[in-house]
């Protein structure tokens, strides 16, 4: 390893040229060779990678469909966030059921189910499973957005026998096709 000195005009030089590569360590410049491919990853780096190549996927995906792309441009200039990074941090960011409010929901036809969920970007849709105990569906249907408080709203479908405890499922959904799921017993 070279130690060098370099002129005021090269004080930030580093990187890689040919075969070797430029640095700080300990505020001194050090010229170091360049390492070989690395082959030697855990299961979890390999992992790791695999859902970076298709994060990048999703956001080139995003950026070549025009409506989506209109989506992130907006919130980057907005933001001050580079649009692809934006992409790529919607997909690493599934979205979250933080609520599922059962009191206006006594199991009669037009009760409501209000959802509250947030995801880093927007939640695209809210999806509501009502089952009984043995697990077999009741009803099930799309939530809608609530243009008043920002909440989503699931209006029922069926009537439940007088005391009949269910288990619902929210999911919720955004613009990767990630889901975010809360489960609650009533």
């Amino acid at each position: 390893m070279a130690k060098i000195t370099l002129n005021p005009a090269l004080k930030a030089f580093h990187g890689k040229i040919g075969g070797l590569v430029f640095k700080q360590f300990a505020g001194k410049e050090i010229v170091a060779s360049a390492p070989g491919p690395r082959s030697n990853w855990t299961e979890g780096q390999l992992a790791q990678r695999q859902q970076f190549k298709l994060a990048a996927i999703y956001g080139k995906t995003a950026l070549a469909n025009p409506d989506t792309k209109t989506i992130y441009e907006a919130k980057s200039k907005q933001s001050g966030v580079p649009v692809f990074a934006l992409t790529v941090a919607d997909f690493f960011n599934p979205p979250v059921v933080d609520e599922v409010d059962l009191s206006g929901y006594s199991g009669q036809v037009g009760d409501t189910i209000k959802i509250t969920a947030h995801d880093d970007f927007k939640v695209t849709g809210v999806q509501v499973v009502v089952r009984d105990n043995g697990g077999a569906v009741v009803e099930q249907g799309a939530a809608t957005l609530s243009a008043t408080d920002g909440s989503w709203q699931y209006k029922a479908t069926a009537t439940l026998a007088q005391g009949q405890a269910v288990v619902i499922e929210v999911s919720a959904t955004d613009l990767p096709g990630h889901k975010g799921i809360k489960t609650q017993t009533k």
